[in-house]
């Protein structure tokens, strides 16, 4: 095809798609598929190798956010039977942190819900992050507490964070179809707090919450503009209890497509398959790393993901390798710091969802979301 032929040009040079091409990568056909994902590996692999990059979740306080994101399960008023526990010890989350990190694991992320962290969580959160970085040598360390107030980024930065997370989630234009209680322009304005304290920023989006494909490529694109040096995809998990919980909107092939898009867009970027990866792939995850080069191991916030070992198994049998601790994550020309090059250039500086009764996926695996009853706020061992 001589879109996908222009595509990995482009790619390779770490020049900008056009939203036509990008549009047109996510309209492709289920039989053009094994090309579209052979063609943005190649622009994967050029500038990743076959190295992915493992990534370990600890849910630092878990539901009660007054927060009405209508995708998430901790939402104020979600009835969904998720655990529920305050601010976990540093000593806590250290060690829910040690077994990722020996699951192999090079970055953990710290995770808290609510609106935004007070001054005294801050506090709390620098004294996990020092005791994680203390027991785990060479460890990354995001945090993802919230909007930010003055200051915060500089603290979380001086107590050894790497990262700072916050997700656009999805387009300027729907975001008040998914969240009335903060903005668009509030994560947008947190990301860019995190970048000017020197931290590295992450941010992604959520596919399969009833969005179009130009919603999908208005935020891809706003992600390139805002140069975050990571992107996690996520993929909605309709909790039961929740608003979006009869959106099953994703095949398989769709999810691909999606990944695909996001590594033509942001060629030389982190791409992170994030949640909601086993309920929607499934069995074909393993087609996923020649597009992504960073996945999630274990569990996730509130649900279960398929076994660490598993993970670990996939990885090798598809030909790739987990990335060490003495590695590079990013190219050479972004790996400077948390400024990078801005994704797609030659530089080197620094409507609401449809509600329905009924899945609209003919063949969606509901049950295969399985709430998170192990690992950090219990008495079981995490999965890592």
């Amino acid at each position: 095809m001589d879109l996908l032929n222009t595509l990995v040009e482009k790619g390779l040079r770490r020049e900008l798609p056009t939203r036509e091409e990008a549009l047109a990568v996510l309209a492709t056909s289920d039989d053009e598929l094994l090309d579209v994902v052979a063609a943005a590996g190649k622009v994967r692999r050029q500038w990743f190798g076959r190295r992915v990059k493992l990534n370990y979740l600890v849910n630092l306080k878990s539901g009660l956010c007054p927060e009405d994101c209508s995708y998430c399960s901790q939402r104020l008023g979600s009835k969904a039977e998720i655990l529920k526990y305050t601010w976990l010890k540093a000593d806590e989350a250290s060690k829910a942190a040690a077994a990722g990190v020996a699951g192999g694991a090079k970055r953990v992320c710290l995770v808290a819900s609510g609106r935004g962290p007070t001054d005294k969580d801050v506090d709390r959160v620098s004294r996990t992050i020092e005791a994680i970085k203390e027991g785990n040598e060479g460890v990354e360390v995001c945090a993802c507490l919230g909007l930010l107030s003055d200051g915060q980024a500089e603290r979380l930065r001086a107590a050894g964070a790497d990262a700072y997370n916050h997700n656009l989630n999805t387009s300027e234009a729907t975001y008040g179809a998914i969240t009335s209680t903060h903005t668009y322009a509030d994560r947008v304005e947190t990301v860019q707090q995190a970048q000017a304290a020197g931290l590295s920023a992450c941010s992604g989006l959520i596919a399969g919450m009833g969005e179009s494909d130009a919603d999908l490529v208005d935020v891809v694109f706003s992600l390139r503009e805002l140069d975050p040096d990571s992107v996690p995809v996520n993929f909605l998990i309709p909790f039961e209890g929740t608003p979006l919980a009869k959106e099953w909107n994703l095949t398989p092939q769709r999810a691909l497509r999606i990944l695909a898009m996001v590594r033509f867009v942001c060629p030389d970027v982190e791409v992170r398959l994030a949640g909601g990866r086993e309920v929607h792939l499934r069995t074909m995850q393993p087609l996923a790393l020649h597009l992504v080069n960073s996945i999630f191991l274990g569990d996730y916030l509130t649900s279960e993901g398929q076994a660490g070992q598993a993970d670990l198994d996939m990885i090798a049998d598809a030909g790739f390798e987990v990335e060490g601790t003495g590695t590079s994550t990013l190219p050479e020309h972004r790996s400077g710091g948390a400024c990078g090059s801005v994704c797609g250039s030659d530089a080197t500086p620094c409507e609401s969802p449809a509600e329905d009764d009924a899945p609209s996926i003919s063949g969606a695996r509901t049950d295969l979301v399985s709430v998170r009853r192990r690992g950090a706020g219990t008495d079981l061992a995490p999965n890592a």
